[in-house]
């Protein structure tokens, strides 16, 4: 791996209030963020605003960490792609919340508020899917590669009780393969090793495949199957999955 760009994809879900949109703001900066969900106002971010279907993307001169493109609609996400692929653009990482919501929008340019037909499924799992690909592929880019592509879903329950990231069609089969790591956030009780203390409560982000939840990684185990609390940083997490390398 020696002379590589060292990045990481992430694919983070889990329910409702975890933390998975704060956990995508801690990837290296400048960051671009795809705020599809409207949340963007309430992150720990110094923000500006870019359309970017009138405007080439802002200069990094120290007055913001991260650019916000307020994604109401599919084509904004294709505009974004156009201008992230010809690597005239300052960004370090890219940050897509969430990927759930974005799907909903591609298939209402599909099908509008009507019933999807079943030849149109295949044509969403064409564009959708091969579009993610295709963001994390930035991260080989030629000439100006990413070092995070963060993608955030919302979770769902199958029918055997797993949970897995929200996404209609065969993308929430396919999507989860396609990062280096898809990883369940998730705030968990525990009880204090003193019986004179409360319970506390902890994010975790598991990695690990397991009967409860869709999880994985290729990053050779390096993060463990958990990643605790205290090393919830993307960007932390990347120092941690290239330390070998560097020492």
């Amino acid at each position: 791996m020696a002379g590589m760009h060292q990045a990481l994809s992430l694919l983070v879900y889990g329910p409702s209030k975890a933390g998975k949109s704060t956990l995508a703001a801690t990837a290296p900066y400048p960051r671009l963020l795809l705020d599809v969900e409207g949340g963007a106002r309430f992150l720990p971010i110094v923000p500006k605003v870019w359309d970017p279907l009138t405007e080439e993307p802002p200069v990094a001169d120290g007055t913001w960490d991260t650019v916000v493109v307020v994604t109401r609609e599919y084509d904004t996400m294709l505009r974004v792609y156009q201008w992230l692929q010809s690597g005239k653009h300052p960004f370090k990482s890219v940050i897509i919340d969430s990927v759930s919501e974005l799907q909903v929008k591609l298939i209402e340019q599909i099908a509008g508020r009507e019933q999807m037909q079943m030849q149109a499924w295949g044509n969403l799992l064409r564009q959708f899917t091969g579009l993610m690909r295709d963001l994390r592929d930035l991260t080989m880019h030629p000439t100006n590669p990413l070092t995070a592509v963060v993608l955030v879903a919302m979770e769902r329950e199958d029918k055997d009780g797993q949970k897995r990231p929200y996404l209609q069609g065969q993308s929430g089969v396919t999507l989860p393969y396609l990062t280096d790591i898809t990883g369940y956030l998730n705030v968990e009780t525990f009880q204090h090793t003193d019986p004179t203390q409360g319970a506390y409560k902890v994010r975790r982000l598991h990695i690990t495949p397991d009967e409860k939840y869709v999880a994985g990684e290729r990053v050779g185990g390096r993060l463990g199957g958990t990643v605790e609390q205290a090393d919830l940083s993307i960007e932390k997490m990347i120092e941690m999955v290239y330390a070998t390398e560097n020492s």
